[in-house]
């Protein structure tokens, strides 16, 4: 739909080219077709696609929220940090998760326990004679239950750790607790093995409370950080549950009956009464009515659709009622494609990790190196018993070094922000597009389809001399029947509503960007602007005042040569969308240098230019001129965003900094582009920065607390600060402040799911 015209010639129509390629990108209109993101890593599986009527179906892939390569199409363990793999597609029916319901057993069967061991050693401490008669004995029999059954996963996941070679999280947890148990066991049964620098008043220390607690608040931290992640996951459910669960369909012989939405079919007629949802995408064929589309485009102001019209599954009919045809169901439909695309950019890493991932690599051994520090430093220098305070700073260094919360940091910002964005119709399709789309300084548009409606009506034919009217017309839109390019659809419909009679064309052929050939009744045409001509050998100059005068009052202009020598031209004029003004301006305001980039002749483009207040102008530019001009821009060093939906600005869109679609354009555009709009409203881009913005800040605020957290915390559990304030920091206490660690940062990205961020205009 890209203008390459001196007039939509060209459109040449580059129109025909229209996205009719193998291999289709999953777009948010509903064409069909697949996006295969399985090349994140080379562990990816192909994932497959559900629609929202079917979804958590069998053949469901389970991922790791930390690690989105690891993908797998049974539930496990992720292998490099150990957490629970969860589906990448969420289900409106799922049951509650598992892992969730098991941990939370575990910690209630055992909090009574680990409420006794803590109590009696606190007990123990405070009697005189050291303790009550047999309490190692009776610790031993508390702790143990809590220890070897409910920290049973945790050892079970350190173990695969060491396993696989993937020192992580589990790993400290499992050593930590491990020691501690371990240790009490044996001053339990063999205290004569330790040496003198053990004991305290003539006994070795036993913490068998440390480690209950330790197990009892790492599943009470799990259980609430759970929690707080099924709540990213919330958009998409959301989404899911839009679409509805049944659909009135009118047989051939007039009889309705409601069906369940998989039955439908591509073709089917349906009915939608008022108050009711839009079952399936598909096109009007009776009534009007008002729809409600704010659910999938965030534009709350509902959308007239009369016969004719697209109308999308999922919104609501406000008013009156429709019947409909069924033109994308199940998987094809939009409000399916977006679910996989806003799947997708959640599961994708952004740039800002790379650095927690390059210390979270590191990370795991060096806690352990500092623990065996803690523990010999202590046991040399420290004051007695000496070794018992180095046993017990180095466990509780291990324990609240966990790199849990480094890993989340940025992963559960992407999760919330990706599907706030859906709600307000702007799809990312990667955590790089949301982190890099705040920083653009310059946005390169196309008109036809982005500035424009992208539905032009005919204006006027002129024919040359001895050439009349409706002779170019014939000709012109006899040719055209083989494009699919909106403006050949005008040149088509005003020759059919003439009344003319069309020929089917001998040949057809695209000229890239500038017009199309062909062969009419065995007569050489060729239909575009003036570099066709050009390229043709026509001479245009006779109408170049017609045209020109046209251009001057908005309208696309193409040249008509039959034969080699100049038949006419003709006009056809695309109405500015509504809501462009009111983005262009929003997008100047925040700093944006706007310019448009268009294959329409110079006058033309300059005319719009002019009425929607861009001072900076290319007209009759070619795909590679786009492409050429966004690589000028970067090489003075702006960061670029390209806006457009046709086909001739994929390479442009591709080569950009952020490259932005427009959801009522071409799969090859969408396939091209970091960033689609589902609507087509350049509305939606300011909404889009201020959720980069805010879903960046985010981000820096999650990897602040984590890189924070472990500087000042492992210093803390080490004991540097007991010279000075005569304490040390307990197990226990490391083990909460571990626990709450990750649940900040899951709760603090939770916030962009309840974010106003962008919304307000035009939303």
């Amino acid at each position: 739909m890209q203008d390459t015209h001196d007039g939509p010639a060209a459109a040449g129509h580059a129109g025909h080219e229209h996205g009719h390629t193998s291999g289709h990108a999953h777009r948010p209109d509903g064409h069909a077709g697949h996006r295969d993101h399985s090349h994140d890593s080379p562990n990816a599986k192909a994932t497959h696609q559900v629609s929202p009527a079917t979804a958590a179906a069998p053949g469901t892939v389970y991922t790791c929220p930390m690690h989105p390569q690891i993908r797998q199409n049974a539930p496990g363990n992720c292998p490099i940090c150990g957490m629970t793999l969860e589906p990448m597609l969420p289900s409106l029916d799922e049951q509650e998760n598992p892992e969730l319901a098991d941990f939370r057993r575990r910690f209630w069967w055992t909090l009574p326990l680990t409420v006794l061991v803590t109590a009696l050693a606190m007990l123990g401490h405070r009697l005189e004679n050291g303790g009550v008669p047999g309490q190692n004995l009776i610790e031993f029999a508390l702790g143990t239950p809590v220890v070897l059954w409910s920290g049973w996963p945790f050892f079970r996941r350190g173990w695969e750790s060491v396993h696989h070679l993937r020192p992580n999280m589990w790993t400290l947890i499992g050593i930590g607790t491990a020691a501690a148990y371990g240790y009490s066991v044996l001053a339990t049964f063999l205290p004569e093995l330790f040496p003198p620098a053990f004991r305290m008043n003539g006994k070795v220390g036993v913490y068998f409370e440390a480690a209950a607690v330790i197990v009892s608040l790492t599943l009470l931290g799990q259980i609430l950080e759970l929690r707080a992640r099924a709540e990213t996951s919330a958009a998409i459910k959301s989404l899911l549950g839009l679409a509805p669960k049944t659909a009135r369909r009118i047989a051939q012989d007039g009889s309705e009956a409601d069906v369940a939405l998989s039955e439908v079919q591509v073709g089917d007629v349906l009915r939608v009464r008022p108050g009711e949802k839009v079952p399936v995408d598909g096109e009007v064929l009776e009534g009007e009515s008002a729809v409600d589309e704010a659910m999938l485009t965030g534009e709350p102001v509902p959308v007239t659709k009369r016969p004719g019209d697209k109308v999308i599954g999922a919104t609501v009919n406000t008013s009156g009622a429709l019947v409909m045809r069924a033109d994308k169901v199940g998987a094809a439909t939009m409000l399916s494609q977006i679910v996989q695309m806003v799947a997708q950019a959640q599961r994708s890493r952004a740039p800002m990790q790379r650095l927690a991932d390059v210390v979270a690599g590191y990370f795991v051994m060096v806690v352990v190196a500092v623990a065996l520090l803690t523990l010999v430093g202590w046991g040399l220098w420290g004051p007695d018993p000496s070794w018992n305070y180095g046993f017990v700073n180095a466990v509780a260094v291990l324990i609240i070094a966990c790199p849990c919360a480094l890993g989340l940091a940025t992963p559960m910002s992407v999760m919330a922000a990706t599907g706030q964005a859906a709600t307000q119709g702007v799809l990312f399709r990667d955590a790089a597009a949301i982190e890099s789309l705040r920083t653009v300084d310059t946005l390169i548009v196309d008109k036809t389809g982005t500035l424009t409606e992208g539905r032009p009506a005919f204006s006027r034919v002129i024919g040359a001399a001895n050439v009349t009217e409706d002779e170019v017309l014939t000709l012109a839109a006899s040719l055209d029947q083989g494009s699919e390019h909106p403006l050949a659809h005008a040149i088509v419909e005003e020759a059919r509503r003439r009344g003319l009679a069309l020929a089917k064309p001998d040949s057809f052929e695209s000229a890239s960007g500038i017009g199309v050939r062909g062969l009419v009744n065995g007569q050489s045409l060729a239909l575009g602007n003036t570099a066709l001509m050009d390229a043709e050998g026509v001479d245009w100059r006779p109408l170049q005042g017609e045209a020109e005068t046209l251009r001057a009052e908005g309208a696309s202009v193409m040249y008509l040569a039959r034969a080699g020598q100049l038949a006419g031209l003709l006009a056809v004029a695309d109405p500015v969308k509504g809501t462009t003004a009111e983005a262009l301006t929003r997008l100047r305001e925040s700093g944006l240098r706007v310019v448009m980039a268009t294959g329409d002749g110079v006058t033309t483009a300059r005319s719009v230019g002019q009425r929607l207040g861009i001072s900076e102008v290319y007209g009759e530019v070619k795909p590679a001129d786009k492409l050429a001009l966004v690589e000028r821009f970067q090489a003075e060093g702006r960061i670029v965003a390209m806006a457009g939906d046709g086909i001739n600005d994929a390479p442009a869109l591709a080569k950009a900094d952020v490259g932005i679609a427009m959801g009522t354009g071409t799969d090859v555009a969408i396939n091209s582009a970091h960033l689609t709009l589902v609507k087509g409203d350049l509305r939606a881009i300011a909404r889009a920065r201020d959720i980069s913005r805010a879903t960046v800040r985010n981000m820096h605020q999650n990897l602040a607390f984590a890189f924070l957290y472990n500087a000042l915390g492992i210093p803390l559990a080490a004991g540097l600060l007991y010279p000075f304030t005569g304490q040390l920091l307990s197990p226990m206490i490391a083990a909460l402040a571990m626990s709450l660690s990750s649940v900040s940062v899951v709760t603090n990205a939770s916030r962009l799911r309840r974010s106003r961020a962008g919304q307000g205009s035009g939303s």
